[in-house]
This record gives structure tokens, sequence and C-alpha cells, in this order.
């Protein structure tokens, strides 16, 4: 049976109890705490580790060693732990030395409803071996895998994330800087401006005093940290810019060029799209839509029917990224097909309403470019910019 594209909802590899050791871990900055199911061994052995690569494959060779001893070969040897802070580095070290490495999706387990329940390391692993063996059973839904990236799909996203993180930190200076001069009555001062460092000193107020000192000596500081991050903001687009340039064939560039040829569409937008969710290998137009977080959450329970908006589980930077995307569409794209829908469904509508479909078509829209991207099919009515 071949196993469908990125169906990581449960295993096609049939399990051999009796020659596989199955491990899971519970990884924390200070510790882990690896639980395995050793074939010829009664006890499920437990063990704190040091936060060590080598440490851990020292106690699984242990294991193999063990099972062997009693008479049980071992041909293969399966570890799973839950996505969080550590990434996926482990995972691919792991498989680098033979060794099956899973990563769990940590919202795919199924957890008591208690309003106070135990939770400790020990509980963690337990619940961990009960859902990862059932998947590895094959059976589906016991919990959900994550898509493990090599080192070069990371390291592609960190120039669109670096820079959202510079965006978000110059938004704060700017707002801080607004804020600190509205107090002494300057509203039209424009902290961006690259004359302003020169323009404070010039600076009234209302009774036609100068600022402060002690304000004045602050402002100029955070003058000095926005130029900073400016300049870091500059720097990481010109840098992306050359790697473009640089690799022109290479997949996920041209997809990029793709992208950016739409009217209203950006290399902003582009990057962040390709590297966080186009670039994948995706089951159908469910899965795509489902990772951006951009479907419905039904409240169902007899004759009660509601919806309760949206899922949210998926990617916030994409989901957030495609509502603006929407927005920007409908002003640049008035001719396509994907805007002639959303004006006949909200000719009439409240604004509530044309905030509910907007959601609606950045979902249609995330779609319509995933299907461009891999057969090429633009969408109808959509304009291109010249190659």
């Amino acid at each position: 049976m071949v196993q469908q594209l990125d169906d990581l909802s449960r295993s096609l590899t049939p399990l051999e109890l009796d020659s596989t050791i199955i491990a899971v871990i519970e990884m924390s900055q200070a510790s882990w705490l690896a639980a395995g199911i050793v074939p010829g061994l009664e006890r499920h052995p437990l063990k704190k580790l040091e936060p060590s690569e080598v440490e851990l494959l020292r106690l699984l060779m242990r294991w193999r060693a063990e099972a062997t001893q009693k008479g049980r070969p071992i041909t293969r040897i399966v570890v799973a732990f839950e996505a969080g802070r550590d990434g996926f580095w482990l995972a691919r070290w792991l498989r680098a030395r033979g060794i099956e490495a899973y990563v769990i999706h940590p919202t795919s387990v199924a957890v008591s409803r208690e309003h106070r329940r135990a939770k400790t390391d020990r509980l963690d692993t337990g619940l961990l071996k009960r859902v990862f063996l059932g998947w590895l059973r094959g059976e589906p839904d016991h919990c959900h895998m994550v898509a493990i990236p090599t080192l070069a799909e990371e390291d592609a996203k960190r120039p669109n994330r670096e820079r959202e993180g510079l965006v978000r930190e110059r938004t704060r200076l700017v707002n801080r800087m607004k804020s600190c001069l509205v107090r002494f009555g300057v509203r039209s001062f424009k902290p961006t401006l690259r004359n302003a460092p020169d323009r404070l000193a010039t600076l009234r107020t209302p009774e036609g005093v100068p600022l402060p000192p002690n304000t004045l000596l602050e402002l100029r500081r955070d003058m000095a940290r926005l130029r900073f991050v400016m300049d870091q903001i500059k720097d990481v687009e010109e840098a992306r810019a050359q790697e473009l340039e640089r690799a022109p064939p290479d997949k996920t560039h041209v997809m990029v060029h793709f992208l950016a040829r739409i009217l209203g569409i950006g290399i902003e937008t582009a990057d962040m799209l390709v590297h966080e969710v186009l670039a994948r290998t995706w089951r159908d137009r469910r899965a795509v839509a489902r990772y951006a977080g951009l479907t419905g959450s039904p409240d169902e329970s007899g004759s009660r029917r509601r919806e309760k908006g949206l899922a949210k589980a998926g990617n916030a930077r994409v989901r957030r990224g495609l509502i603006q995307l929407a927005w920007r569409f409908l002003l640049h794209q008035k001719e396509s097909a994907l805007s002639q829908w959303y004006r006949a469904r909200t000719a009439d509508a409240r604004g509530s309403t044309r905030k509910t479909l907007i959601v609606a078509l950045a979902r249609k829209l995330l779609i319509a470019l995933w299907r461009m991207v891999t057969t090429g099919e633009v969408p109808a009515g959509v304009v291109l910019r010249a190659a």
C-alpha cells in the first residue's frame, strides 16, 4: 500500500512488537525522561537523562543489547517526542543514525478533561506511549505527527521571520516615541523620517517651550534604536534579494518570482507564503487550508447547531498574512473571479458579514495560489505583471 502524501495521522508500516524497540521522550530544559517498550522485558523501562543526544543513543543501544540477551533480536528502533522548544534537530540527528524518529503534534494528544488533572513527566510519558503505540499499529487519529523539515528548509524561513520581528520592534519604538511626545502636546512629529533626530532639538510644546532635557535624551536613545532596527530591516531585505538573484532556478525561488508577478503581491508576502506553506507537499486543498487555520470549528450537540469561528489551529503567521492579502487582493484584482465572488455576496451586507467572508476569501485565495505554484494554473481574471 502506498502511503499518501503527508498522511501523518497513522503509520502504514507493519509493526512487529517482538523485534521493535518503542521509545518516547518527555523533554525539558533541565532533563529528559525516556520511557520504552523493550521486547523480552516485562517491565517498561524509564530513565531520566541529561539533555544529551549521546546519552539517549547510549540508552537505546543498551536496551537493544538487553533485548538481544533475552533472545529478541532488534531490527527496528522508533522514537517519538512532542514538538516544542527543542525543534526538530534531535529527530534529524537520530534519523541520520538509522533510528526512526517522529515528532508528535502536541494538540493531537487527547488528555483528561478533569479540572485539576495530575500532570507529571512520568504520567506524560505513559500517555505518549499509548498514543504512539496506537499510531504505530496503524490505527487512525491516535495522534498526528509533524512533518520534519530539513535544515535548509528551516533556515529558509529565517529571513522573513526575522524581518517580521524587526518590523514589530520598529512599530513598538515608533508608538513609544509618539506616546511620549503626545504627553507634551506634540502630535505632528514623524520619528521614521531621516531628519527626525535633527528636528528633535527644534520641537516646541504648545506652551512655546522646548522638550524637557531628560525626555529629550530618552527620545534620542529611542531614535538611535529605531535607526538601528531600520538598518537591520534593510540588510535583511537586501540579503534576500541577492539570494533570489544568486540561485534563480531553485524551486522555491521560482515559486517566489511566480507569485510576485501577481498584482498586489510583493516579495515579502510571496516569500512568506512559499517558505511557510506552499513549498511543502500537501495531500489536498483541505490540508492546505487546515494548516493555515482557515477552517471552521462547529459546535453541534443534539438540536444545537452553532459555529465557534476559526479553528486557529494552524500557522498563525500564514493566517495573518493571508487575511491582510485578501483585503489587498480586493483592491488590486477587482476583475478577478475571487473578487467578484466576494462582492456578489457582500453587496448589501453588514460590516460583520464582510469580515466573515474575508476569511472565506483568504481560504479560497490560499488554495488558488497553491494550485498556481503546483500546476501553473493562474486564477481566473487575475492580472499578472510582465515577466
